[in-house]
């Protein structure tokens, strides 16, 4: 019996560890900014939160202007399409898939 109790909650433990980093990492794939309208807008939990203001760097390096253009660190550069979203960690998502 008290072998089961041991085990029950060192489960228990686990999930609720795991329960707390996942958390984290969930918010921020929810960060970033996306174009719409013709206009670029931030993102914080997946919902807007308001226009961007200035241009914004990702942590890969990639900078995002307020006019929808994205450059790489690389040099190349991307302009933004309507419903098109970049991630704080500079992945874009088109369509609800990531490129």
């Amino acid at each position: 019996m008290k072998n089961y109790r041991i085990v029950t909650l060192a489960v228990v433990g686990l999930c609720l560890s795991l329960s707390f980093l996942a958390s984290p990492v969930f918010a921020v794939e929810k960060d970033g900014v996306t174009m719409k309208d013709g206009k670029m807008w931030r993102l914080q939990d997946g919902k807007e939160i308001g226009r961007m203001d200035r241009e914004t760097t990702m942590a890969n390096g990639t900078r995002v202007t307020m006019n929808g253009k994205m450059m790489m660190k690389d040099g190349k550069e991307v302009q933004l399409q309507e419903g098109q979203i970049v991630m704080l960690d500079g992945k874009m998502i088109d369509g609800g898939k990531a490129k």
